[in-house]
């Protein structure tokens, strides 16, 4: 299909500007300058905003790739389980320096953030596929696949469990279910949460939802039947109900489980939801990383509408509802609401001024519930079993039931779905951590604690957290962590603002004047202090949270600082001249231990 088909299929539909464009790059290889003009004249926009879009994402590409693009997850567990080995080898056998294309064109080798397989690291995507628990012996396997011109999905040997070897999704990835709780993985019968719901009241729906109490399960926290019923009160010429399934969190994956064990309670609790605001419209907003499960979903969705649970006067009623899907490609901040908004909208993935709220003016300005894959889902079965059912469950403030994704040193990494108030202890006993340092709690956005930390409660009140948790053992550098965690903020700021763009880049370089043994006690006062400043003046979430990796480290394992810093000097410069002069006689072919007699 040619770029002009292409644009021609989306019927100059501004919004789907992002796929014209991953499109246009499937089938081109990349999009090439002379496509630009024929987008910005169809949907008539300025050459300024596509271009800005293709240069915010990570997954399109302006300049030319190998016919085979592997995409190698970074993320810190790939680095605990020999992601630098597999990285070796994939230089090795495609003799080919990472971040180039090899001079073959055959393969282009690039990293890239979480792609939300840390229970099946090291891992990456190769072409939209998915290849798990990677050796360099698989490298190897692989690479020699691709000298043959062998098809990437036909380099899958073996399938993962459940729904993973449906044949519209035929994936290596393993769904790792270790506990299954009475409400993700509880009895479902589909259409049951609807037909109940539409017995109802929109207002008595809403009602029920808040007396459950259920707590955003994407880790803000915000009370859904609230924001259900802030949607529905707020008047607009349509409403709308967008999922967030966008999980960029390094460490979390349950939404990619129960988007593929539990989709249609997913798409029910969208309908639900549609009902309760008044919306006939919703989007699933699926992150680009998860692409292998789209096929399978629209077959889903179709599914449904064939059963009568999507589309025209569902269940007999006036009520008409559906839902498409709309991709992300690639950006952590488009986990923010009002940033995915825009990315739905076909634009850059930067996030909005707040107020109005997106349940006032959401997507294309309308009011919108933006909810997250796992509350949709729970909404769907509090409507069948009901509030008081579901606060039996919990704590007093956090009700109900959270899924876990559980990675790093433990024996049996994957989903846990655990009732709110579990210990960490007793997780950690759960998953067979032994010798545990540290458990970071809600991802590098979140909470780092030590084994003091480890009778505290995951629930809202104590360590909240969207479902991210890592565990590293006593082997672990705890630093080379912080390192890693501060080069993603670095590398996921969307560069609206000065102090995340800025800021987040100073702070890693005083990071790495005191890991270097040069730092003072006045550096770890500094750090601290512009750890607070990037957090309290950011714009959006991601800035807000992202100097935790030292702020809280720095709260829970100060000696490991203090063991580092230089406690009788005052002041220490960041610049050092001798390795100055050595870097500069380095590059200039000079012989160092000459210029410096000299001079």
């Amino acid at each position: 299909m040619s770029y002009r088909d292409i644009l021609r299929k989306y019927k100059k539909d501004r919004t789907r500007l992002i796929d014209i464009l991953k499109e246009i790059q499937r089938a081109e290889g990349f999009i090439p300058g002379k496509a630009v003009p024929a987008v910005v004249e169809n949907l008539g926009l300025s050459t300024a905003e596509v271009e800005g879009v293709i240069s915010f994402y990570h997954f399109l590409s302006d300049r030319p790739l190998g016919k085979y693009v592997v995409y190698l997850n970074n993320s810190i567990t790939a680095e605990m389980f020999g992601r630098e080995g597999v990285l070796r080898a994939f230089e090795q056998e495609t003799g080919c320096l990472w971040g180039q294309t090899s001079p073959d064109g055959l393969v282009t080798l690039l990293d890239t953030s979480c792609i939300g397989m840390n229970d099946q690291e090291p891992a990456a995507i190769i072409n939209g596929t998915v290849f798990t628990c990677l050796t360099p012996e698989k490298v190897n396997k692989i690479v020699g696949w691709m000298k043959e011109g062998r098809p990437v999905e036909n380099m899958v040997e073996e399938y993962g469990d459940g729904a993973n070897a449906h044949e519209l999704i035929r994936a290596m990835v393993s769904n790792n279910i270790r506990r299954r709780g009475p409400v993700i993985f509880g009895d479902y019968a589909p259409g049951k949460g609807l037909t109940r719901a539409l017995e109802m009241t929109p207002e008595c729906l809403i009602d029920e939802v808040k007396k459950a109490n259920l707590l955003g399960r994407g880790g803000a926290g915000f009370p859904t039947g609230l924001k259900w019923e802030f949607c529905r009160k707020e008047k607009g010429e349509e409403h709308f109900v967008v999922c967030n399934a966008d999980e960029g969190e390094p460490g979390t994956f349950k939404d990619r489980v129960i988007l593929t064990e539990r989709p249609e309670m997913v798409f029910e609790g969208m309908a639900i939801a549609g009902y309760a605001v008044g919306a006939r419209r919703g989007i699933l907003y699926l992150r680009h990383e998860y692409t292998y499960l789209r096929r399978y979903l629209e077959y889903i969705l179709e599914k449904m509408r064939e059963q009568g649970w999507l589309g025209e006067n569902i269940a007999g009623r006036s009520f008409s509802f559906d839902i498409e899907i709309k991709m992300g490609a690639g950006a952590y901040v488009c986990g923010e609401e009002s940033a995915l908004l825009e990315s739905a909208e076909g634009k850059r993935g930067e996030p909005r001024d707040r107020p109005p709220f997106p349940v006032q003016k959401g997507y294309l300005n309308q009011p919108t519930t933006v909810n997250n894959v796992e509350t949709l889902a729970t909404a769907t079965q509090i409507v069948v079993h009901g509030a008081g059912w579901f606060r039996s469950m919990g704590t007093p403030v956090s009700a109900g039931t959270k899924l876990l994704s559980v990675s790093g040193d433990c024996e049996r990494p994957g989903v846990y779905e655990v009732e709110y108030g579990l210990t960490v202890k007793e997780l950690l006993e759960m998953a067979g951590a032994r010798d545990t340092l540290a458990v970071q709690v809600g991802g590098p956005s979140g909470n780092c604690i030590s084994e003091n930390g480890f009778g505290r409660k995951i629930c809202f009140s104590d360590l909240p957290t969207g479902g991210s948790i890592i565990i590293f053992n006593r082997s672990r550098d705890l630093l080379s962590i912080v390192s890693n965690f501060l080069d993603f903020f670095i590398e996921e700021s969307c560069g609206w603002c000065v102090p995340c763009r800025a800021g987040n880049v100073l702070l890693k370089k005083k990071f790495e004047k005191i890991a270097s043994g040069r730092g003072t006690l006045q550096d770890l006062r500094e750090i601290e202090a512009w750890g607070k400043i990037i957090k309290s003046t950011s714009r959006c979430g991601l800035g807000q949270t992202s100097p935790n990796p030292i702020l809280t480290t720095l709260a829970n394992f100060r000696e490991i600082y203090e063991g580092l810093i230089n406690k009788e000097a005052d002041f220490i410069p960041d610049f050092e001249l001798e390795k100055a002069l050595a870097e500069a006689c380095a590059l200039t072919g000079r012989k160092y231990q000459e210029e410096h007699h000299h001079a």
